[in-house]
């Protein structure tokens, strides 16, 4: 008889997510992948029915988190430079696992501590950007947020963010326009 000691552990270990998550690279000329791949969508638009996606569009030096929907032309967008603007080339998606991730309320650009953060991006500066999902309108609409944003990066701003003194949030690209709202969520691996 050998002294060889217990057989190693086979249960399987899931690997931990890396800080941008597990992402599918995709372009604007590519079909929009199926539900398998995309998973469960974390909103839908206006009519209840059509999912709205997560993901980062890839530019020339920065990386930002963007609104996918299949059913928009262009169906890839970003909150940036005060407006809606429409995305064409590399994306990547972001596909919402709910067992391994969650939305956690916060505000006013802060990073509820204690928990791991999904990577959005990055701006040109080296900024880092993180997934966010705000309410306008009744509707659930993902965007970007980070502790460098501020309300002064976005053209249209809501006079009481300035009297408020409000010094972030999320940046959504809603109706043609990047509005940034106060209080709205952020992704976290769970």
């Amino acid at each position: 008889m050998s002294d060889q000691g217990a057989p190693p552990d086979y249960q399987y270990q899931q690997p931990e997510a890396p800080p941008s998550g597990f992402r599918v690279p995709l372009t604007t000329d590519d079909p929009f992948p199926e539900n398998f791949t995309t998973g469960q969508p974390p909103c839908y638009d206006a009519d209840g029915a059509s999912p709205i996606f997560i993901g980062s569009a890839i530019f020339e030096n920065s990386v930002h988190p963007c609104k996918i929907g299949p059913h928009l032309q262009p169906f890839v967008s970003v909150p940036y430079g005060g407006g809606e603007q429409g995305h064409h080339g590399r994306y990547d998606l972001l596909p919402f696992q709910p067992h391994t991730m969650e939305w956690v309320a916060t505000s006013n650009g802060q990073l509820p501590p204690g928990r791991r953060l999904v990577e959005g991006g990055y701006e040109e500066n080296g900024g880092k950007l993180y997934h966010g999902l705000a309410e306008v309108d009744g509707l659930k609409i993902p965007g970007k947020t980070g502790e460098h944003l501020s309300v002064q990066s976005a053209t249209l701003i809501d006079i009481t963010y300035l009297i408020l003194g409000i010094r972030g949030g999320c940046n959504v690209s809603f109706g043609g326009a990047e509005i940034v709202v106060s209080e709205y969520e952020i992704l976290y691996v769970s």
